[in-house]
């Protein structure tokens, strides 16, 4: 049977983030440079893109360059500076055709800027395609965004626009990047590492985790497919039991 039809349309998450690690790893075991790995993940992000647009997911959100990135060779950095800026010229016509809205969250002012220029381009290109939201987490760290956003939240009660008591959830999600979006339902992990790397960590307190062997060069769309499966075999109780479930259900 083919894979696809076993997937129910009706249970697709809305939010899918994806860690893609295993591009070093990849290239040393085929005898080449880190770089290649990278140059060789490209392909894994536009099938990943290409199945979750297909699938009916609304935000996509990769982990393409964390903050902690920047202490990796100069060589390793400039790799993905280039593959960044080279990829958005070639995938605009890819955005446009599959309506696709690219983001970016981080902090992007320390981008170099003819990838800033790049990115603010094709944002502004796709900025009213509303098929799916493909957000980019570039020089993002989840410890700085919550850091962040808490001296955001403390300048508005000093300056008397905002009341501590008044500080929950909304008021914390508000101040986040991902503001925009959906929470995330589900999050992906490739190359067999069983850790969240910074990432998300407060929009992911209740999303299923999955974790696969697969290096990222290696993750095509039949393994994006097999995640959401196992995705769908699960039972999402957010702190309930599974009876408190059921009779919500009946």
């Amino acid at each position: 049977m083919d894979i696809v039809s076993q997937i129910d349309k009706d249970f697709i998450p809305k939010h899918v983030a994806v860690i893609m690690d295993g591009n070093g790893r990849w290239a040393k075991s085929q005898g080449l440079k880190r770089v290649f790995g990278h140059k060789k993940g490209v392909e894994a992000v536009r099938q990943t893109v290409e199945a979750a647009v297909e699938l009916g997911i609304e935000a996509l959100t990769l982990y393409a360059f964390s903050t902690e990135n920047w202490k990796r060779p100069k060589i390793e950095v400039d790799t993905l500076m280039s593959i960044l800026v080279n990829s958005l010229k070639k995938e605009i016509k890819t955005f446009q055709t599959n309506d696709i809205k690219l983001q970016a969250i981080g902090n992007l002012d320390k981008l170099p800027l003819i990838a800033r220029n790049q990115l603010r381009d094709v944002m502004k290109l796709t900025e009213k395609n509303d098929r799916m939201i493909l957000t980019l987490a570039l020089n993002y760290g989840a410890k700085e965004e919550l850091i962040r956003a808490t001296k955001s939240i403390s300048k508005k009660i000093v300056n008397n626009e905002l009341k501590i008591e008044e500080i929950d959830e909304k008021i914390i999600n508000s101040h986040l990047y991902t503001f925009t979006l959906p929470v995330v339902d589900f999050l992906i992990r490739t190359s067999g590492e069983m850790r969240i790397s910074n990432f998300l960590l407060w929009q992911i307190a209740y999303a299923e985790l999955y974790f696969t062997d697969i290096l990222w060069p290696d993750f095509r769309k039949k393994d994006f497919y097999e995640a959401i499966l196992n995705y769908q075999r699960r039972e999402r109780r957010f702190g309930k039991t599974s009876e408190q479930i059921e009779n919500s259900n009946k």
